[in-house]
């Protein structure tokens, strides 16, 4: 393949910006195009005609091998709280390099690292380290079928807890539990899944079903918010999987070291079985952990399980506790405890909400832009609701609301951030860290500005 394939965009004023800002990473995306599926490697990479190809990046920009400088929402995947390229993570990762990069055997820097976690988090009374997310939440489903000798996990519509097998369905489809393409039928039957905030049918599914190992969320709501919950819904669930004798895992992959320095369970005030962590517990490098409960955990451990005579929980893993994302994790999250990282983030992301809502309103488009904590998501009003954006309540609208979006729109709102020099994440949201200023705010709220007026000169808004 010699080009990319022609697509609905091409005689857009948008995408004609877009290409000619970018013809390095055009060349990039026809070289990618015979090497991997769709020419990307990683699903929310995904952009009509062709993504951004990055070369550097400091603090919260980031620049393509056009030189084009964007501000970054993207955010490494919600990696990056402490911004790219962070000095003392950047020296805690040249320090660490020279000596190795792969052991095999055990080293200082993993209890260094455990440690960190074991500072910020209350509940890690035993910590696990793995390779990704996927494979943390992975390990908390394992642990927590074989602790309680159960089979079904409860899940919740929309919360994202990986690709493995066991977390496919009801994510952004198959919202009735059946398998997506690749899964057993077997395998998916082991899910519960109940619709988001709805404590009634937890009650309901938790008592009609003894089979329930344990509940797991995203305990500040499907995809760090978009469909949102609060602190008094994860209590009260906390409560629920108490009462009836059901783990409770949550899924901190984004929320852990982010939220707050102890992640969602500090901020909530509630104490988990299981956690999942990855993304900030790497400093920006590959690494992630199940942490939680002592007697949980020890079923990983050869000598108590021999001395009950039982198999022990099977683990493996090239990478777990690898040497340089241990030294990269440890020194973010010392920075994280600290400092006041977490709090300038949100207190700058909320700035970056009201700023964007003005703007909405301005332009009289009638979306809203919303989020808690360092993140912000865009409401794209699918029914024609009458919106104020400052007063936006999401909690007035449901999961289907909150999550469609119009895809053409969406993508060519994405390129006219692009051509202004601002990048989000595929929903038209993103993650902030503590590197952004009000500056980047105010240019942000120019960019979505300018490309509300070229969406309007391709005619893809009226007014």
């Amino acid at each position: 393949m010699d080009r990319l394939p022609e697509n609905t965009l091409s005689n857009t004023g948008i995408a004609a910006a877009y290409r000619a800002r970018t013809p390095g990473s055009a060349a990039l995306a026809r070289e990618a195009a015979t090497l991997f599926p769709s020419g990307i490697t990683h699903d929310s990479r995904q952009l009509d005609p062709y993504g951004i190809y990055v070369t550097r990046a400091q603090g919260p920009h980031k620049w393509d091998v056009d030189g084009n400088r964007y501000i970054d929402y993207f955010g490494g995947h919600g990696a990056l709280l402490l911004g790219h390229n962070n000095a003392a993570v950047a020296a805690a990762i040249q320090d660490a390099l020279p000596l190795g990069t792969q052991f095999g055997a055990n080293h200082p820097g993993e209890i260094a690292w455990a440690r960190a976690v074991q500072r910020l988090v209350p509940a890690a009374e035993r910590v696990r380290f793995t390779s990704s997310g996927t494979e943390a939440t992975l390990m908390a489903v394992r642990l927590a079928r074989a602790f309680t000798g159960r089979q079904t996990i409860l899940r919740f519509q929309g919360h994202f807890h990986g690709w493995h097998d066991h977390m496919t369905s009801g994510y952004s489809s198959h919202y009735d539990g059946s398998p997506t393409p690749g899964v057993l039928p077997g395998v998916a039957e082991k899910s519960v899944l109940v619709p988001p905030n709805d404590l009634a049918a937890v009650r309901t599914a938790l008592a009609g079903n003894r089979d329930i190992a344990a509940v797991i969320l995203e305990p500040t709501g499907a995809s760090f918010g978009q469909v949102p919950i609060g602190g008094e819904f994860v209590r009260a669930l906390r409560a629920l999987t108490l009462d009836h004798d059901v783990l409770l895992i949550m899924d901190e992959v984004i929320t852990g070291f982010r939220v707050s320095p102890g992640g969602a369970q500090a901020a909530f005030g509630v104490r988990p079985d299981l956690s999942a962590f990855a993304k900030i517990l790497a400093g920006g490098l590959p690494g992630a952990a199940v942490a939680g409960r002592a007697d949980i955990l020890e079923l990983l451990d050869f000598n108590v399980m021999a001395q009950r005579g039982q198999e022990k929980v099977a683990h493996q893993g090239t990478f777990n506790a690898n040497p340089v994302s241990a030294a990269a994790g440890t020194a973010a999250l010392t920075i994280i405890a600290e400092s006041d990282a977490c709090e300038r983030a949100c207190a700058t992301a909320a700035l970056l909400r009201d700023a964007l809502n003005e703007v909405l309103e301005a332009e009289r488009v009638p979306w809203a832009v919303y989020g808690t904590f360092s993140g912000f998501h865009t409401f794209f009003n699918p029914h024609g609701r009458a919106v104020v954006p400052r007063r936006f309540d999401p909690a007035a609208c449901s999961m289907d609301e909150l999550k469609t979006q119009p895809k053409d729109l969406v993508n060519r709102l994405r390129l006219a951030l692009l051509v202004n020099g601002v990048d989000v994440g595929g929903r038209i949201g993103g993650f902030l860290s503590c590197t952004h200023t009000p500056d980047d705010v105010a240019q942000t709220a120019a960019a979505l500005r300018e490309s509300i007026r070229m969406l309007r000169q391709d005619g893809e808004l009226s007014g």
